[in-house]
């Protein structure tokens, strides 16, 4: 029992410490999942959870470094008592979450590992029962655990801990994340993400007089009843299926992958912040190096009003505004791609100047 006991901890407070980690450095991609769930809640258990939405980003922070603080204070044996309390409360709300959301297919993407591992609803659910039996294990045994350090030094170490994982979430805020998992991270060409690398196989899986046959070519004899359809290498699937950008009727993502493109950001006006237009708005003046575009996901009206107010003379285009969040975690932002790849990016609280995006170019 006692190596039960102890794989239980250790196990825990690694994966804990993980998946703080990865949220940490990305606390407005968990700010945007935890608005998918608040909406999702509000719609269907009560509207109240609505009233969560303009505290996403802050309960992002808070969740996201109080899961780094208790993987070590479970590793260390720090107050083990509420320490085990917590994590038997956040792993039950956790598990009936993650069960909602497979069960009734509601948010197909938990966010537990943030962009840098993908999970499905009902593995989400699968990884938290795992974890529920051995946090059980670790509240059946709280008393037993010994403190790895003195008290003085636990106390240093899980306030340490605190303000110094607070601050890289603070700082990713104000910036960009560390470490971009995402799709549109710098080095990437853009064009060969959104095609498959290889072939993509499937199995059909057909009934037919009661049993359950798979095929790995659709049957053409007739009898057989349509179940469903299993990708067998879902790694050869496109990376990026949903960047489309247009403006009225005409399709401009094959323009936007072309050429030298700086790309600025803007969604959700309303949200947009002010603090640097005066550099988004000299990015707009023409320059023989590259072209700037905007791209937005307002309609037209309230952006034609914002972009006549703010003076920003660059053609913009429409595109999906969780394609554009996805894109960069900063609103506005500004994205610079050579021929699809993109060479860099910025938080709108580190916009370049025309002379950066220029040095960029050369040294390519």
């Amino acid at each position: 029992m006692k190596i039960i006991k102890e794989f239980a901890r250790y196990a825990v407070g690694a994966l804990f410490i993980f998946s703080g980690v990865i949220k940490v450095n990305d606390p407005v991609g968990t700010a945007i999942k935890l608005e998918e769930y608040f909406q999702v809640f509000a719609a269907d258990i009560a509207p109240f959870f609505e009233w969560f939405v303009p505290a996403a980003l802050f309960l992002s922070v808070v969740l996201s470094v109080m899961e780094v603080v208790l993987g070590v204070a479970l590793i260390i044996g720090y107050r083990m008592r509420i320490t085990s309390w917590i994590l038997l409360a956040m792993i039950v709300f956790f598990t009936f979450l993650t069960f909602y959301s497979a069960y009734f297919n509601k948010v197909t993407d938990c966010g537990c590992f943030g962009d840098a591992i993908k999970l499905t609803p009902w593995q989400s659910f699968y990884k938290d029962i795992i974890l529920l039996i051995l946090i059980g294990v670790i509240f059946w045994k709280k008393d037993s655990y010994k403190p790895l350090l003195g008290p003085i030094l636990q106390e240093v170490k899980i306030i340490g801990t605190t303000l110094f994982f607070t601050a890289i979430a603070i700082y990713a805020i104000l910036h960009l994340p560390f470490i971009d998992f995402r799709a549109y991270k710098v080095e990437n060409h853009l064009p060969s993400l959104m095609k498959n690398s290889a072939p993509l196989k499937y199995v059909y899986i057909m009934e037919k007089d009661g049993e359950t046959y798979e095929f790995e070519n659709y049957p053409s004899e007739g009898g057989y009843e349509y179940v469903d359809a299993k990708l067998l290498n879902p790694e050869a699937a496109a990376k990026i299926t949903d960047l489309n950008v247009w403006q009225g009727d005409n399709d401009y993502t094959d323009a936007l992958l072309w050429g030298t493109k700086l790309i600025i950001i803007i969604h959700q006006i309303e949200k947009t912040s002010m603090d640097e237009i005066d550099r988004l708005r000299n990015l707009t003046i023409q320059n023989p190096r590259f072209d700037t575009w905007i791209l937005t996901s307002s309609g037209y009206e309230k952006f034609e009003a914002f972009r006549h107010k703010h003076q920003l003379a660059a053609p913009y285009f429409f595109a999906d505004a969780t394609v554009l969040k996805t894109m960069v975690r900063s609103n506005p932002g500004v994205l610079l791609l050579k021929d699809g790849t993109v060479l860099a990016k910025w938080h709108y609280n580190d916009t370049p100047l025309a002379d950066d995006v220029v040095e960029i170019l050369n040294r390519q």
